[in-house]
């Protein structure tokens, strides 16, 4: 009795199931990969997730660090949105001024960085190092102060009142009319800083046969350019600077702080950030402050995903 071997003929379909690796698996497989990673991830879970949940666990305490933390549920949000007129005005402070500092900080960067990398290497790099130097000093709002002082000796209020222009001194950083339009004005001229160097070494990376190739395949003008063949080469930086700018601007404090003191006028240019500091580091009701601390951190997180939507349609 003959036995038959059954053998796969030309056309005929061949099924094979082969089960993936498991995670241990890959893991003794990569065991070197992970070995040169493992200090960052554990610096990065010990200082960064491990603050993060325990946060998130304090924000439903009464803690003050003093006492043991009692639990109270809900109270910390319910009292930060039905309770708490002031953090109100942070958080319509807060959406302002991150509605204009983060679109126009972003977008300045990014034009920069594209002219000046259009100009010769010695050009650039002192047209790098001139925009990027205010973002770097850390006592710049001083310049600012003295411009919009409030008396006389202001340097703004001094040649309004050497020109006829004005009366009387206007109250630059007092008058809540003002305080914040300056405060906008101060942030964007110091936000040319890591996006805007992120962005110029994106524009450097790019392989000029790039263009080459998109001028051969239809390209016409510089605009179809940057469309088409810049922005999606620079996908990844550009995410990397939306999200700096975003973190940026909702976690707007020091510099809010230097020009209006610490506690401003009609609380005009109250943040939440600045609503946080104050609960956490002169109240020290770390349980209040965890719950503020995660509506931002939620926030900027939904306003990042949003970002991430739009960058992906960039160039399709």
């Amino acid at each position: 009795m003959s036995s038959e071997v059954a053998r796969p003929t030309v056309g005929s379909k061949i099924s094979v199931n082969v089960k993936p690796d498991s995670l241990l698996t890959r893991m003794k497989k990569s065991w070197v990969s992970y070995l040169f990673i493992a200090p960052f991830m554990l610096l990065f879970s010990v200082f960064t997730i491990l603050p993060v949940l325990i946060s998130i666990g304090f924000s439903f305490t009464y803690f003050n660090m003093l006492e043991p933390p009692t639990w109270i549920g809900w109270g910390n949000y319910l009292r930060l949105f039905l309770a708490d007129d002031v953090f109100l005005i942070a958080v319509k402070n807060t959406l302002f001024f991150a509605a204009i500092t983060g679109p126009l900080s972003y977008f300045m960067c990014f034009i920069f960085a594209w002219f000046i990398n259009e100009l010769q290497p010695k050009v650039r790099a002192f047209l790098t190092l001139l925009f990027y130097a205010p973002s770097i000093s850390g006592n710049a709002f001083i310049v600012w102060t003295l411009i919009f002082h409030r008396d006389t000796y202001g340097y703004l209020n001094a040649q309004l009142l050497y020109f006829g222009l004005i009366d009387r001194p206007i109250q630059w950083l007092v008058d809540p009319d003002w305080m914040m339009p300056i405060c906008i004005l101060v942030t964007l001229w110091m936000s040319l800083g890591t996006s805007f160097l992120v962005f110029i070494a994106g524009l450097q990376g790019i392989s000029p046969s790039l263009y080459e190739a998109g001028a051969i395949d239809g390209i016409k003008n510089r605009w179809q350019e940057l469309w088409y063949l810049t922005l999606p080469a620079m996908r990844g930086y550009m995410m990397f600077g939306a999200i700096m700018s975003i973190t940026g601007s909702f976690q707007a404090a020091s510099i809010l702080t230097q020009l209006t003191g610490p506690t401003p006028t009609d609380y005009a240019t109250w943040t939440v950030m600045q609503h946080l500091l104050d609960y956490g580091n002169v109240r020290y009701e770390m349980g209040y402050a965890s719950a503020i601390a995660v509506v931002l951190f939620l926030t900027m997180v939904g306003t990042q995903k949003l970002v991430q939507r739009l960058l992906n349609k960039i160039g399709t």
